[in-house]
């Protein structure tokens, strides 16, 4: 997560649109994308997409 978020800080917006609202807690940092979704339930791949789709529309 932490390193998404160092990518690209709009990825974060995404991530709240699904349903992440705690991007900013320190332990959330250190988790995979997958391990979010796991504690979040939501589903890895969608959010996956989703964060693709923004990286390619703002590309």
């Amino acid at each position: 997560m932490g390193d998404m978020l160092q990518y690209d800080m709009g990825i974060a917006y995404i991530l709240m649109q699904s349903g992440m609202h705690c991007v900013g807690c320190p332990s959330s940092i250190n988790e995979s994308l997958e391990q979010a979704c796991q504690v979040h339930g939501l589903d890895a791949d969608e959010v996956l997409a989703s964060i693709q789709e923004y990286l390619a529309i703002k590309a």
